[in-house]
Order: structure tokens, then C-alpha cells, then sequence
């Protein structure tokens, strides 16, 4: 019904309008829909995290922190499980498989799954981020408004960047690092066509934010940066590097899962009340922490002293020096722990959190020496911007959201330096980001392969149904009659039912073809097993991949267990060939 209703659609629209500006409405609609989802969620869970501060603080030592994060994760898990039935798909990875291996195509319950899971565990206390389920919010917007209108997979992926960038935009108040996290982190090129219509749902998505929730981030105070700070940067800029590295392989590891052995509901409570205990020592690390966060931009270190229960020692500037390396360290390990027991969240905002205070360590530490006073609220956002660079392999997006949070560019050289730094240390220990990371070494998918074009093919235009039928008691003389008039290269030996039992490659044929054929000489002394044997319901990807690995030419294909044909490596990329010549003229965005 709905597919025959999107092609209705797609009739119509057709009629109306060209290709080119149908995309442009639809960027504007996905950032319009994306903007409102990000001021919804950001809306809510303020309201929940207020009320959650606000009752700490009518009960002793804010005994309420011990118990709020499971509950949060509980419920979580509770909408997952039984509303949800374990159809949401979390985290910015599963993005990048939908556009690889599945069209593009994102389950519809995504719109709105992430919005209530996200807001219970953060609201709750959970020590995660709200950007990856912003992305993850508004990549299925615009993958589904993709599908509404029955659009190709590369204007879904497209659409998919564009919810992304305008929820990225809208949180942060930043258009130009939304396209540019979009086009980092999605799509990992940065061409016009596709600049174009990120730019405009970009935008869309700032404007609705300021229209409906003018509340921002931050209010960062940066002063211009001066030179006798630059050795100062350089050392910032190493310790994102390894900071991110540190990251990358904490969060890894803890979101994958504790309590394994333990059914959800145990992971839940249990991780949330470590977690719970966490925030009774830690209390900054409460939610994104953003509140904190710009505590100590406004230069309000005291904040750092108000619920914890070691503020009697924290007048003291080496045991505050302690403490905030503590948090640094500590931060991803409660954003894991969060996710790993199975809240919804992502390590965005842990990772800016932990940046943060690294550049508040630093320039805390330096001040404390009394050699050079450094800026520290330039230092805070510098290192926001490196540990975004380190841990994303993001560079450009981590400059230029800082430097739209601040405001101006007066930074822009020490964002320069840090995150440049950052990105380079962070790739000496792995290739490439934590997203990637995972989907290489678990999922065998890779940023270079085009799944989606490989999956535009279909296994029918492509199978070679003409051949011979020959058995393996075939004489081997009858069976050069038949080679002498053919030009095949390979020939399937096929049982009575037409089960493959094995194939004559004619490599193994020019071995006895100077040989004297003995009467008793059959297709089955020359006949041997195929090196795979590709499925029909097999996705083409896999199909090519098959080719590469075992580095053959051609292979049979099977069906409910009965031959069907072969595919040869040259019609397989002949097909490619095809296909990307037209795509390539739906991504150029001005000659449709």
C-alpha cells in the first residue's frame, strides 16, 4: 500500500518539478523536521535535568544520583524491549551500514525511537551524548522522506547527510560544521552537488532553532590568542592526540556491552546504579556535563566544588589539578558504562566534555606555576576542538564548530594547530575513526567499497544461463565434441535432479589435451569443486567481494540447491560500469 502510494507520488512530483529542485524542497523539509526534533529533545531533557538537580538538592549528599541513572537506562531498555521491539538502531555506525549495504534505507521507528530513549537516559543522569541520536534522528527524516518520494539511493544519502547536518546545526547553533560532520562523517567527500542541499536543511535547521529555542550551548568568552601561548597549544594539541586515543579504545570496549552474561533488565540496574555511584564522587559527570562545562567557561571554578564531597579539599589548587585530570579520565568511562548497560547516547559530548577540561588542566596547571597566565576559556574550547579532531577524524568540523560557538575566528589559528595535531596523533594508533573503526574490524565494511552502487545490480542481468549440462560419466571424448563447439571457459557438472557436483575449468582441460584419452576416461577425472559457490539471494556486494578474494573469473550460481548459471567477473564490472555512469549524472546536481 505505502509503496504504491510513493510511487503515486513520484508520478506526480515528476510533473511538477525537476529532479534537481525536488531535492532542494525535500533539504528544506528534512532540515525543517530535523530542526524541530533537535529543539524537542534538547528542550526535554533540560527540563528533565533541571528537575533531577533540583530534587538532589533538597536530600543529603545528593543521595538521588545514586538511583536516577538506572532508572533512566531502565526505562530505556523497557521501551526498547517491549514498545520498541528491539527495531531501534543506535549509534552513528548503523548509519553508514544503511548507506552502504541497505540502500540507504532506515527503518521509519527511528524518528522517534532515539528522541524518547535519548531523552530518559540523559534526563536521567546518564552520562552520555544527545548528538548521536540527534544524527541518528535526523538521518532517518531524511532517508524516509527519501522513500516517501521513491528517490534513488544516492539522494536518499543525501537526505540522510542533510537531517544529520540540521540536527548537528541546530544543537549548536553551528550551519557551517553541520555540512561539514555530515560530509566528514557520512558521506566522506565533499563535493558541490552535494554541498548545495546540506547547506540549505543546514540552515533550515538553525533558524528553527533560534525561532523556537533560543537557549544556547555555550556562551564562550575568548579573548585573541598571543604568541608567548603557542608552545603552550603544541602541548594541548599531544595530549588530544593520546587523550582521543584513549577515548577511542575506552568507549570501544565498554559500549559494546557489561554484565554480559546478565539479561537486560540486570545490565540496566546495574550499570546505572555503578554509574549512580559514579556521579555520588563525581558529580560533574552528570548528564552531557554541558552545565558544568560552562560553569567554568564564565571563569566559576567554584561550581566544581558545590555537590561534590570532596569540595573541603578542593581550595586547594594541586588537589583541584587532581581532580580535574580525574574527570578526564573518568568522563568516558561513565558515557560507556551508560551505553554499554544499555542506554541510548553517544560519546559527542563526552569526548567535548573531556577535551574541555583537558584545556582547562593545562592552562590550571601553567597558571599555577606562575611563569605565563594563559587565557583558560581559550584553552577549554581549543581543546574541545582536538579531542573532537582525534577521536571523529574530523578536523575540519572540529575547527569550525568552535570557532561558530565563539562566535569569530579569533581563534582560529590555535584550532588550527591543536586539532591538526590531535588528528595526526589519533591516526598514528588507528586508521581511522571510531565509527569506521568498528565496522572494518567486526562488519568487514569498508569506506572505499560502494555497496550501495554494487546493490543497484541485480544477480539476474548478470547470470549466464546458457550452457551445456554434462555429468560426470560423461566420456571424456564426447565431452571435447561438445568443447569444439563452444566458446565457454568454464562447464558445470550437474547431477540427474541438477544439483552442481563440481565444474570443468578448460585451464584443467589444457592439461590433457596432448594426453592419449583412455577409453574409461570421464568428466569426473577432470571435473573438480568450484572454489565458492555464489547463492541467488546472495547481495552483490558480497558477490564482488567473493571475486577478489579468491581471485577467479568466474564462479556458479545456485538456487534452492539447483544450479542456475555463472557469473563472470567481467559482466559483474561491465554492470558496475553502468551503474556509476548513472549515478554520476543524478549527483550532477546542475545538468538534471
Amino acid at each position: 500500500m505505502l509503496s504504491s502510494i510513493s510511487y503515486k507520488i513520484a508520478r506526480w512530483r515528476l510533473k511538477k518539478n525537476t529532479q534537481r529542485n525536488f531535492l532542494i524542497y525535500c533539504s528544506v523539509f528534512v532540515g525543517l523536521i530535523g530542526g524541530l526534533a533537535a529543539v524537542a529533545l534538547k528542550f526535554l531533557v533540560h527540563v528533565m535535568e533541571d528537575l533531577s538537580r533540583n530534587i538532589s538538592t533538597h536530600l543529603p549528599f545528593h543521595i538521588i544520583y545514586v538511583f536516577l541513572p538506572a532508572l533512566g537506562i531502565l526505562l530505556t531498555v523497557a521501551w526498547q524491549h517491549l514498545i520498541n521491539r528491539d527495531k531501534i538502531q543506535k549509534g552513528i555506525g548503523n548509519i553508514l551500514i544503511n548507506i552502504k549495504k541497505n540502500r540507504s534505507n532506515i527503518r521509519s521507528n527511528n524518528i522517534y525511537s532515539h528522541l524518547v530513549t535519548s531523552s530518559l537516559t540523559v534526563g536521567f543522569g546518564g552520562s552520555s551524548g544527545l548528538e548521536a541520536p540527534i544524527v541518528c534522528t535526523g538521518a532517518a527524516i531524511g532517508s524516509n522522506v527519501g522513500r516517501l518520494f521513491n528517490l534513488s539511493p544516492y539522494e536518499k544519502t543525501v537526505l540522510i547527510a542533510a537531517g544529520a547536518s540540521a540536527g548537528i546545526a541546530a544543537v549548536f547553533n553551528s550551519p557551517i560544521a553541520g555540512v561539514l560532520f555530515a560530509l566528514e562523517i557520512l558521506i566522506g567527500e565533499i563535493t558541490i552537488p552535494t554541498f548545495i542541499p546540506l547547506l540549505i536543511a543546514s540552515a533550515t535547521g538553525v533558524v528553527v532553532a533560534k525561532v523556537l529555542y533560543s537557549r544556547q550551548l555555550f556562551h564562550l568568552v575568548t579573548d585573541g590568542w598571543v604568541m608567548t601561548a603557542l608552545p603552550f597549544y603544541v602541548i594541548l594539541g599531544v595530549l588530544c592526540g593520546w587523550t582521543a586515543v584513549y577515548i577511542t579504545k575506552v568507549a570501544a570496549k565498554l559500549e559494546k556491552g557489561i554484565f554480559l552474561k546478565q539479561n537486560r533488565y540486570v545490565r540496566a540496574i546495574g550499570g546505572g546504579l555503578i554509574l549512580g555511584l559514579m556521579l555520588m564522587v563525581f558529580p560533574t559527570l552528570f548528564g552531557e556535563g554541558y552545565h558544568y562545562l560552562q560553569e567554568i567557561l564564565n571563569g566559576n571554578m567554584e561550581a566544581l566544588k558545590e555537590e561534590t564531597i570532596f569540595s573541603q579539599w578542593l581550595s586547594n589548587p594541586w588537589f583541584m589539578l587532581l581532580f580535574i585530570a580525574a574527570l578526564i579520565l573518568m568522563k568516558i568511562v561513565a558515557a560507556g558504562i551508560t551505553i554499554g548497560s544499555g542506554g541510548n547516547g553517544g560519546t559527542f559530548a563526552p569526548t567535548m566534555f573531556t577535551g574541555a577540561f583537558l584545556g582547562l588542566f593545562v592552562a590550571f596547571a601553567v597558571n599555577q606555576t606562575g611563569l605565563v597566565h594563559l587565557n583558560t576559556s581559550n584553552f577549554i574550547a581549543v581543546g574541545m576542538a582536538g579531542a573532537l579532531s582525534g577521536v571523529l577524524h574530523a578536523p575540519l568540523t572540529s575547527i569550525f564548530l568552535i570557532a561558530e560557538i565563539t562566535g569569530g575566528y579569533v581563534l582560529f589559528i590555535p584550532l588550527m594547530i591543536v586539532s591538526a595535531m590531535s588528528y595526526i596523533i589519533s591516526r598514528l594508533f588507528s586508521k581511522h575513526n571510531m565509527y569506521w573503526h568498528e565496522l572494518i574490524h567486526e562488519k568487514n565494511i569498508h569506506p572505499g567499497q560502494d555497496y550501495s552502487m554494487l546493490n543497484e545490480i541485480t544477480l539476474d542481468s548478470i547470470i549466464n544461463t546458457q550452457f551445456k549440462v554434462i555429468n560426470k560419466g560423461m566420456p571424456v571424448s564426447e565431452f571435447y565434441n561438445i568443447l569444439a563447439s563452444s566458446q565457454a571457459n568454464i562447464f558445470a557438472v550437474l547431477t540427474p535432479t541438477g544439483s552442481l557436483e563440481g565444474v570443468v575449468w578448460m585451464d584443467e582441460i589444457r592439461k590433457h589435451l596432448f594426453e592419449t584419452i583412455q577409453q574409461e576416461d570421464t568428466v569426473a577425472d577432470i571435473m573438480v569443486a568450484p572454489p565458492a559457490v555464489i547463492d541467488y539471494n546472495q547481495p552483490v556486494s558480497s558477490v564482488m567481494e567473493l571475486f577478489d578474494g579468491l581471485d577467479v573469473w568466474q564462479l556458479p550460481v545456485v538456487k534452492n540447491d539447483l544450479f542456475v548459471g555463472f557469473i563472470s567477473k567481467s559482466a559483474l564490472l561491465n554492470k558496475y560500469r553502468e551503474v556509476i555512469i548513472s549515478q554520476n549524472k543524478q549527483a550532477d546536481f546542475f545538468a538534471r
